[in-house]
């Protein structure tokens, strides 16, 4: 080295010595020719914000009796207090990154300047960050700008800004909380790979054990990984991981911490951590339990895009939400969902979505498919909310005929037990748009809208109840021209189809920059009296456009409630992370409907599982005998059917699609025997009524028999 370049570095030796003296003396010597009082306020701040700021914990979401099932977070964190970290540990990490922690107050001057000089002056590089400085450094990343990448280089760049500004703030630190507060905060904070932090989470994840029960090798190890996680991850690097725990243990001895000997022992044992990665739970819905991942998606759905929760707080917030989801009731109908269809049969699913009703709340009870909630689609899994969500372009067919018959009734155009009529085919002075075997207008271009009944017969007539029953197209055809389209669209979205009659009629949100008018359009637009379509659609009522299955589970939730519809809910309470209620606010019930009208209409769809009816066969299959209501549907050429049904007790929608190729049918060969086609066999009464009958009889075992309610004579009889 010339002389020249020595003096040129010594210049710059007590030039950065002066400048760090100044910096760290600043918090006691005051701002005066240091700093502004403007900076001072913002270390004092930021010193304060470390010191209350909470970190990131982990949401628990458990079933309605407790027990958890799911958890949500993006930094797995178990909180610890000082007793409960074992000495090992503490001891462990004071020994490799800060032998005179219980010395200094914040800032190690004796180590900065050596470190300096070492760095300045070409030898080894040298942090010199006391636990004080990197607790500072790791709450700024992992904590205060978590997700915010700016921040977070700035909170870790080699500059002597960035280190003045951390002294300041660990200086600062040293003054509001004692010795065993900081070190308890550091290592509840700092972060040990694969998205876990803090000691606590750190000793179950690598060793399967509590903080308190570190042993000496287990601590050497986990204060190893501090120095750079993704690096000395022991499953991926165990070498570079064994090589840094025993350097650690060196450092235990040098400060008497640890016997020479023991040392050397422990060198030769294995790492020890538990096998094939991490023993933590999961971060996410589609890494739950596979049965549960869809009620998962569903409170996260609900609670985010329902009730405006900030995602973020839900995944950081370390809530406990208790939701309504009875764990047998759903491994029942989870069971009976894949009995009826295989979980790997490619592109037919089937769900089930359980709701209970009530005047006050209708709470999810179950929602399940056979496919599994996950990523692996060979396994049979997707991550669809298939129970739930407005689904492409899957339709409930002829269960849409139950808002026909209610608007119907409402309009007082026909009673339960008058006759309506049943022609064999009808073409509908009223309705438009038909196929191209409907007949044009006298003298127009215009062709009709036309339609027949699924079997072929003479013209005939029954009661409504016996056709909600049998199913007739024609005749809740004939219903809509009486009672009017948009009646009956309003009655479908009043009964509960609310975010059914809000998506476009292809699925999803409607699209207003869309070539096609319908896609700009929602599904009430649609059907519904418009521009296009002045008196509406006649095919509502045959339920082709896509639904949620969980909504038409609620339209029967419904009706057997009184005529009051609710909000779907999943929840039953949430507690923040001190143990303290977290209001959630769900929109309030309505009385939809007169409770009049629902009963009678109960008692309407009473007949659907009795002889004649289009699901006796599968309540008959087993051994069902409780009074319930109840609508098959199927869409055209058998493309997806749909059960809808309810007890007093329970409701429940029952459905088979196509989820990934909708257009083509789906032929059914027997319990477990359904399958993807170009033109189908399946009818509600097979899988979609199967499956509902399957599951219910079971989950309602040893609940009381409880008869439907009386219908109300202002519904019965009007003509």
């Amino acid at each position: 080295m010339s002389i020249r370049s020595g003096l040129f570095k010594l210049l710059g030796l007590c030039l950065l010595a002066g400048v760090l003296v100044a910096g760290i003396m600043f918090p006691v010597v005051g701002a005066a020719g240091v700093i502004s009082n403007q900076a001072s306020e913002t270390v004092d701040a930021m010193s304060s914000d470390l010191a209350d700021e909470p970190p990131p914990l982990v949401t628990t979401l458990t079933d309605r009796e407790g027990k958890p099932f799911a958890t949500l977070y993006e930094q797995y964190r178990i909180p610890t207090t000082s007793d409960q970290i074992s000495d090992a540990m503490k001891w462990a990490i004071i020994s490799v990154e800060d032998r005179r922690f219980y010395d200094h107050h914040g800032v190690d001057w004796k180590g900065t300047l050596r470190a300096a000089i070492s760095n300045t002056s070409g030898g080894d590089t040298q942090g010199a960050s006391t636990l004080t400085q990197q607790y500072v450094k790791n709450y700024l990343i992992n904590v205060t700008y978590r997700g915010d990448e700016l921040g977070q280089q700035k909170a870790q760049e080699a500059s002597i800004a960035r280190k003045l500004k951390e002294a300041r703030i660990a200086i600062q630190l040293e003054t509001k909380l004692t010795k065993e507060e900081i070190l308890t905060g550091y290592l509840n904070v700092v972060e040990f790979s694969r998205q876990i932090y803090g000691v606590g989470a750190a000793a179950q994840a690598y060793f399967g054990t509590t903080a308190d029960k570190l042993t000496v090798p287990q601590s050497a190890m986990l204060a190893a990984m501090v120095n750079n996680p993704a690096v000395l991850d022991p499953w991926n690097n165990p070498e570079k991981a064994k090589e840094r725990r025993n350097f650690v243990l060196d450092k235990m001895v040098e400060n008497r911490k640890l016997d020479p000997a023991d040392a050397e022992e422990i060198k030769q044992e294995p790492l020890g951590v538990v096998p094939g990665g991490p023993n933590k739970p999961a971060s996410t819905c589609v890494s739950a339990d596979p049965e549960f991942g869809f009620f998962c998606q569903y409170v996260e759905d609900h609670l985010v895009d329902d009730l405006g929760m900030d995602k973020d707080d839900l995944y950081t917030g370390g809530y406990v939400i208790r939701t309504t989801m009875d764990r047998e009731a759903t491994l029942k109908a989870k069971e009976a969902a894949e009995t009826e269809v295989r979980k790997e049969e490619p592109n037919v699913a089937n769900t089930l979505s359980l709701v209970k009703p009530g005047k006050e709340r209708h709470e999810v009870i179950a929602l399940v498919a056979n496919k599994d909630y996950g990523t692996d689609a060979e396994a049979g899994q997707t991550v669809y909310g298939l129970p739930y969500e407005v689904f492409n372009v899957t339709g409930a067919g002829s269960s849409f005929k139950i808002f026909t018959a209610a608007a119907a009734l409402e309009q007082k155009k026909v009673g339960i037990y008058d006759t309506v009529p049943v022609p064999n085919f009808h073409v509908s002075p009223v309705f438009n748009w038909g196929g191209e075997h409907c007949p044009l207008r006298p003298g127009t271009s215009i062709r009709t809208y036309c339609v027949k009944n699924a079997s072929d017969g003479g013209d005939t007539s029954m009661s409504l109840q016996d056709a909600l029953a049998q199913s007739p197209n024609t005749t809740f055809v004939i219903l809509e021209e009486m009672a009017g389209m948009d009646h009956v669209i309003e009655m479908a979205e009043k009964l509960g189809l609310r975010k059914t009659m809000a998506t476009s009629p292809a699925g999803g949100k409607p699209d207003p920059d869309h070539e096609k008018p319908e896609f700009s359009m929602t599904q009430k637009e649609f059907y519904g009296p418009n521009e296009l379509a002045p008196q509406g659609r006649g095919m509502f009522t045959l339920g082709a456009s896509p639904v949620s299955g969980l909504e038409m589970a609620n339209v029967a939730a419904t009706i057997m409630s009184g005529g009051v519809w609710c909000s779907p809910t999943p929840v039953l309470e949430v507690n923040d992370r001190a143990g303290k209620p977290f209001p959630v606010k769900e929109p309030a019930c309505e009385q939809a409907v007169p409770e009049g009208l629902a009963n009678t209409l109960a008692v309407g769809m009473s007949k659907d599982t009795v002889t004649g009816g289009t699901a006796a066969q599968a309540a008959s299959s087993v051994g069902w005998d409780r009074p319930m209501i109840g609508k098959t549907g199927t869409t055209q050429f058998q493309g997806s059917a749909a059960f809808v049904g309810a007890t007093p007790q329970l409701a429940g929608a029952a459905m088979v699609f196509r989820p990934d190729i909708p257009y083509g049918g789906l032929t059914y060969g027997g319990a477990g025997n359904v399958h993807a086609t170009v033109n189908g066999n399946m009818f509600g009464g097979k899988t979609p009524a199967h499956t509902w009958f399957r599951a219910m009889k079971p989950i309602m075992e040893g609940m009381p028999v409880e008869p439907l309610p009386q219908p109300d004579p202002a519904y019965t009889n009007v003509r």
